[in-house]
């Protein structure tokens, strides 16, 4: 079939040749029982790849099951997926079909498959190598004949060093590749993104189309577009809904754009590393990575200061201490009180008491309290996913 033809019945919108090429692909290698890895990063559409090799498949007429991975908690993901037999922990009131199961003689989608903890992943394994699979609380084989599409935002490479996955499940699973590029280097198509969102949008509200000028479609196309797919279709909408004026000029368009300058911190920030040097999970690792260069600045700052005093005969008025940054509005009212007059704003510096893991566990139970303890929102406030969240609310006794 065409490529234009599968873009049009999978709404795939662009010309990217990385693109086209992926789509290209995903046709030819459907009609075998080859494992396909998906890699590209979060927002870049990879969920419509699955799609395209189960409907052109011979197994288009069986089951198609998605899987999120990273939103099982892992106490329950073996369940999920295997199944489990009644009685084999506590709550498990009858036996159950797990997804392998229920998707034989079909297709199944693993999201997030870097997730999957690494007694999960020997499960897997067995399943790629033999079909074969156990319930949870069973001694009793069983046989699936599924065919398995994983798709991962992670570095491979790097988790495997890490010890974070397996090196045999990944070359299993990396049969054939399927790189789906990031928004940022398909600028062409960016347009042609939004032009679709704007009108599906404007039909969706009952409004009129959202135009830009020419100065805001330069600004939107050198945007870098970090979420890439998703974050112009959230874009899209909100100035849908919140503009009155239906001609979106730059100025308009840039008070929607994050605020954050990722040419700042280039090697946090530069997607363009993503799969071959260091990553960064989540925004949270972002953040931490942030505090620990703010950290190294003051420090190098406070060790030059002293330097210079020292030269000229100064009195030290920095004694040798690490210090990282906190805000005032977190501090007790006496520390915020006793703050060095030197330092102005809701900023502050104290001296470093605070781990990385109560930073952590701090976060987390701010997060569980603004969301009334609602796991599910606050795992999207702190953006990891949920079984992430559950094993971290375990590890630090936050029940």
């Amino acid at each position: 079939m065409d490529i234009q033809q599968v873009k049009q019945r999978f709404s795939i919108i662009g010309n990217a040749p990385e693109l086209n090429r992926a789509i290209d692909v995903a046709v030819q290698v459907a009609p075998t029982d080859l494992s396909v890895l998906i890699v590209g990063e979060s927002g870049v559409g990879k969920e419509s790849f699955p799609q395209i090799i189960h409907q052109f498949s011979h197994r288009k007429h069986g089951p198609y099951i998605a899987v999120n991975c990273g939103a099982i908690p892992e106490g329950t993901i073996d369940s999920e997926l295997f199944g489990h037999e009644k009685g084999s922990f506590t709550g498990a009131l009858a036996d159950r079909k797990g997804y392998f199961e229920v998707a034989d003689e079909g297709t199944i989608f693993l999201d997030e498959v870097g997730e999957l903890p690494l007694s999960t992943q020997a499960r897997l394994l067995r399943v790629l190598e033999s079909g074969e699979f156990i319930r949870v609380g069973s001694s009793k084989i069983m046989k699936t004949n599924v065919r398995i599409v994983a798709a991962t935002n992670l570095n491979m490479i790097e988790a495997i060093k890490a010890n974070r996955f397996r090196e045999d499940l990944y070359y299993r699973l990396n049969t054939v590749p399927i790189y789906v590029p990031p928004l940022r280097d398909r600028s062409d198509d960016i347009l042609r993104l939004f032009r679709k969102f704007a009108t599906d949008f404007a039909e969706k509200y009952r409004m009129p189309v959202i135009q830009l000028t020419e100065d805001a479609k330069v600004e939107l196309t050198s945007f870098r577009w970090p979420g890439n797919i998703r974050q112009l279709k959230n874009i899209t909408e909100q100035i849908s809904i919140i503009e009155q004026q239906r001609e979106i000029t730059a100025p308009i368009l840039r008070s929607y754009l994050p605020n954050a300058s990722f040419e700042k911190y280039p090697v946090i920030y530069d997607g363009e590393r993503s799969f071959d040097q260091k990553t960064f999970n989540n925004e949270r690792e972002i953040l931490y990575q942030v505090l620990f260069d703010m950290k190294k600045d003051m420090n190098d700052l406070k060790a030059l200061v002293n330097e210079i005093m020292q030269k000229n005969g100064m009195v030290n008025h920095f004694p040798e201490k690490k210090y990282a940054p906190v805000f005032a509005a977190d501090m007790p009212a006496k520390d915020v009180h006793s703050a060095s007059p030197n330092i102005q704003d809701t900023e502050e510096y104290v001296e470093e008491s605070y781990s990385l893991e109560d930073m952590e566990k701090n976060a987390i139970r701010k997060a569980l309290e603004r969301n009334g303890g609602k796991r599910k929102n606050a795992a999207a406030d702190l953006n990891i996913s949920e079984r992430t969240l559950y094993r971290k609310i375990k590890e630090y006794k936050l029940d």
